[in-house]
């Protein structure tokens, strides 16, 4: 037997896979952080890619608005803020001209603690900060993309003599990669805006990833191209939210810099698909509900054959997360339907129901965790187990006594290449 520890809720749980179906465990090739974080972030401001630095795009009187992430990200703001403070204070820009936006996207607004822990109660003392709201209807009008979206995005930044995006570069399951471009669309922009590119993750190459071809990578371009944005901060960082690498300088080159680095990190090659995929979704805070845990079953997806069966192992103290993903897995049973309903009426949340359903078509899903059997059942078709081993019981019940085993302990940030034609 081989032995495999999978992260679950705030502890682990042990995989016993017989040694001779085990093909191996699919694991990202980690970076260490930087010792000096700070030092790595002005040492890129300092070397930017494609443009001036900020000390010289910028002067005195300049207002300035710089976009960073909202509390349902891990970007340590608190290192990039005071950094660009810096280098804006350097040439005579007034921390009373610099306003914080909190690209909250579709999100709910910033509270005062999460913006502390965000970017830092000095910041908070020195600069305004705002909360993006895409529902107001305080937003500019940009002008159309060759993809038929209006871009509306917020006021502040639209009207600011500066743009600034910050914000960290990962693996995005329809928008191919989190960073860059994503700073505006959906960061900053009106609900009409979003809703219309997000219909676009239907198409097939709207996947973890994939940019080349990607009309909602390629959507989100040409809106922060519209919206004329001056300096981009993105950062990559390790499983342990540690600071691998800065980039900066222009809206594209640090993006596709990182891109690079992302790679290298997170996409593994394998040999081949197996019949039974372990996967945990990185344990707490990623598997503290279902809505969550799921990144963790898309990208398990990649290495496991059709008809195959998927093993989760995701605590969900708090269920299943979201009431519309909730809402679409109850309303509909067909993923036509729900096709069609993203495509009329986009609405965070029911594209995880489209993608769980659309998942579910291909492999059965077992799940271990403490969601009621009742929701896990009825309303979001898995299978359940209560503990590890029953499920891989269950799953050689389904596979077969001679079905191949991988296991993906951090199956949110992982995403497995099939290096042979299957």
């Amino acid at each position: 037997m081989v032995d495999v520890w999978l992260p679950y809720g705030k502890t682990e749980v042990c995989a016993r896979i017989p040694t001779r179906n085990f093909l191996g465990s699919i694991e990202p090739k980690e970076r260490g952080g930087v010792a000096d974080s700070r030092g790595e972030i002005e040492n890129a401001l300092s070397q930017p890619l494609g443009t001036k630095r900020l000390s010289e795009i910028s002067k005195e009187g300049d207002k300035v608005a710089i976009v960073v992430d909202d509390v349902t990200r891990t970007t340590p703001s608190y290192l990039m803020v005071p950094a660009l403070l810096d280098e804006l204070n350097s040439v005579g820009v007034k921390d009373k001209d610099v306003s914080i936006i909190f690209g909250c996207g579709s999100h709910r607004a910033v509270e005062l603690d999460e913006k502390e822990k965000l970017v830092g109660k000095d910041i908070l003392h020195r600069v305004e900060t705002i909360s993006h709201d895409y529902k107001s209807g305080d937003h500019v009008f940009l002008g159309k993309t060759s993809f038929g979206t209006k871009v509306y995005v917020n006021k502040i930044f639209a009207e600011a003599d500066v743009k600034i995006l910050t914000g960290d570069i990962n693996l995005h399951y329809y928008a191919g990669y989190g960073g860059g471009r994503k700073s505006v669309l959906p960061a900053v922009s009106g609900a009409e805006t979003t809703q219309h590119n997000h219909a676009m993750l239907l198409h097939p190459k709207a996947a973890t990833g994939v940019l080349e071809g990607n009309p909602v990578h390629e959507d989100m371009v040409e809106a922060a191209k519209l919206a004329k944005v001056d300096f981009v901060l993105n950062i990559v960082m390790n499983s342990r939210q540690e600071l691998v690498r800065a980039f900066a300088g222009d809206l594209e080159q640090p993006f596709h810099e990182g891109v690079k680095l992302v790679d290298e990190m997170y996409k593994v090659p394998i040999e081949r698909r197996a019949d039974i995929i372990v996967v945990s979704s990185g344990g707490h805070p990623l598997d503290i509900d279902l809505f969550q845990a799921y990144k963790g079953i898309d990208n398990a997806m990649e290495a496991t054959k059709r008809g195959g069966v998927i093993v989760l192992v995701a605590e969900c103290p708090e269920g299943h997360g979201n009431e519309v993903f909730y809402e679409w897995m109850t309303r509909f049973d067909d993923l036509k339907r729900m096709e069609k309903e993203v495509k009329k009426r986009f609405a965070l949340g029911g594209h995880k129901a489209y993608y769980l359903m659309k998942a579910l078509q291909r492999v059965k899903i077992i799940l271990v965790s403490v969601m009621p059997d009742y929701y896990a059942v009825n309303t979001f078709g898995l299978r359940t187990a209560r503990a590890l081993n029953d499920a891989l019981r269950d799953a050689f019940d389904l596979a077969g006594k001679n079905a191949k085993v991988s296991a993906m302990p951090f199956g949110n940030i992982t995403l497995p290449v099939v290096e042979s034609a299957q």
